[in-house]
C-alpha cells in the first residue's frame, strides 16, 4: 500500500442521470457532448479527443467498478468529488450516488466532498457561452440553507465506511469562501455557522470535521458581508475561521498558465514554499495536469497550458512528492486536477493522444495499490 495518499478531483457530469443537466447538454449524456462535439481552435491545438474508455455514464456502479480498479491499480486512491447545491436541492449527485457508492469495490479508492459552491453561469452551455456574467443559479446560501445541506452532507455521506478521514474526521472542502461569506452575512456568520457545523457532527456520532479551503490566489476578502470596506486577507480570514488545511484547485487560480508547462511548475512550486511558511496550517501540494476549456466554447479561447507531456508531468508528481516529504509533521496527501475535467483538459483517464501515460506517471512516483 502506498504512503502517500492521491487525491483527484471529479467533475461528475459525464451522466445524463440528472434531469436538470438537460437544460445545458440536451443529448442526454452530460458534458460529454461538449467533448464528443469539440473541434480543432489552431493549428497546433491538440483537439478533438477521444476517451479510451468510451462516453461512459459515470453513474452506472459496473462503470465506476472499472474506473475504480484504474484509479487505484495506478496509485490514484482517493476521488474528490465536486458537490453542489442549487435552487434548495443537491445537482449531480448520481454520480456519486448510483456509481461510485453503489460499486462494490468503493473500499479501494475512498472519497470526500468538495462543496463547489460557485455561481452557476454561462459556461456549461456552449449555446450561450459567449454571454458574459449570465447567472443562471446563485449559490450562496443563508444560515437556515446551509443548515440543511450539512444535516444532508452528516447523514449521506460523512458515516460513509469509505469516506477521507484526517485524525478521524471527515474532510470537508469549501471551495468559493467569497460566495459563503456572501449568503451568510460576513466572516463571523461563517465562523457561526463553522462552529454549528463541527458540533452538529460530533452531535450525530462522529468525531469532528476537518473542514479545508480551497485557495485561489492571495485576496482581500469582504469581512462584514456588505461593507465593502471592511477586508481581511486570505491568512486573516484563514485564522479567523479556523480551517483545518488547504490545498488548490487548479493552477489556472493562481499562476498564468497560458505558456510551458515547466515554467508552470516553476512558479507553482515557488507558491508552495510561501504558502508554508505564511500559514500555520497545513498546505497539500496540488498538481494540475493542464488547462484548456476551449470544448466548453464556440470561439477561441487564450490560456492553453503546453507542452503537459506525461514525462513532463511526472516530474511535477515528484515535485509534489518532494514537499510532501519534506513536511512529515503532515498528512502525506496530494491532490490533483483532475480525474476527468475533459473540457478543460485536465484529466488522468486515457485518452487516444497520450493513452494511460498520465495515470503511469502518478504509478510511477507514488506506486500503485495491490
Amino acid at each position: 500500500m502506498s504512503k502517500y495518499d492521491v487525491a483527484a478531483y471529479i467533475w461528475p457530469a459525464y451522466t445524463g442521470d440528472e434531469p436538470r443537466s438537460r437544460m445545458f447538454w440536451p443529448e442526454g449524456m452530460g458534458e460529454w457532448q461538449s467533448v464528443k462535439n469539440a473541434v480543432k481552435k489552431f493549428p497546433e491545438h491538440d483537439w478533438p479527443r477521444q476517451p479510451l474508455w468510451g462516453y461512459v455514464n459515470e453513474a452506472d456502479p459496473y462503470v465506476m467498478e472499472m474506473q475504480i480498479n484504474a484509479a487505484a491499480d495506478h496509485g490514484v486512491n482517493v476521488f474528490i468529488y465536486d458537490w453542489y447545491w442549487y435552487d434548495r436541492r443537491p445537482f449531480l449527485e448520481q454520480c456519486l450516488n448510483n456509481g461510485y457508492l453503489k460499486a462494490r469495490n468503493n473500499d479501494r479508492v475512498k472519497f470526500y466532498l468538495m462543496w463547489a459552491n460557485h455561481d452557476v453561469n454561462q459556461v456549461w452551455d456552449i449555446r450561450i457561452s459567449h454571454q458574459e456574467d449570465n447567472i443562471i443559479w446563485e449559490a450562496a446560501v443563508d444560515r437556515q440553507e446551509f443548515e440543511r445541506i450539512a444535516d444532508r452532507l452528516i447523514d449521506h455521506y460523512f458515516k460513509q465506511p469509505s469516506y477521507y478521514t484526517i485524525e478521524g474526521k471527515p474532510v470537508f472542502m469549501i471551495y468559493d469562501l467569497a460566495n459563503l461569506m456572501k449568503g451568510l452575512g460576513g466572516a463571523q456568520a461563517v465562523r457561526d455557522a463553522f462552529d454549528w457545523f463541527r458540533a452538529r457532527a460530533v452531535e450525530k456520532g462522529l468525531p469532528g470535521l476537518h473542514l479545508q479551503l480551497t485557495l485561489w490566489d492571495e485576496r482581500n476578502f469582504n469581512v462584514s458581508g456588505v461593507d465593502g470596506n471592511k477586508t481581511a486577507t486570505t491568512a486573516e480570514i484563514v485564522n479567523q475561521l479556523c480551517f483545518d488545511s488547504m490545498t488548490h484547485y487548479q493552477f489556472v487560480h493562481f499562476v498564468d498558465v497560458d505558456r510551458d508547462y515547466n515554467e508552470i511548475m516553476i512558479d507553482v512550486t515557488k507558491e508552495w514554499e510561501r504558502i508554508s511558511k505564511a500559514y500555520d496550517i497545513p498546505y497539500f501540494p496540488h498538481i494540475s495536469l493542464g488547462w484548456d476549456n476551449n470544448p466548453r466554447f464556440q470561439g477561441f479561447r487564450p490560456q492553453v497550458v503546453r507542452n503537459n507531456t506525461p514525462e513532463n508531468v511526472q516530474k511535477a508528481f515528484q515535485q509534489a512528492k518532494s514537499y510532501v516529504d519534506a513536511h512529515p509533521n503532515q498528512l502525506p496527501l496530494i491532490t490533483v486536477n483532475s480525474w476527468n475535467e475533459w473540457t478543460e483538459t485536465s484529466y488522468l483517464q486515457p485518452d487516444d493522444l497520450n493513452g494511460y501515460g498520465y495515470l503511469d506517471a502518478v504509478k510511477k512516483v507514488f506506486g500503485g495499490k495491490e
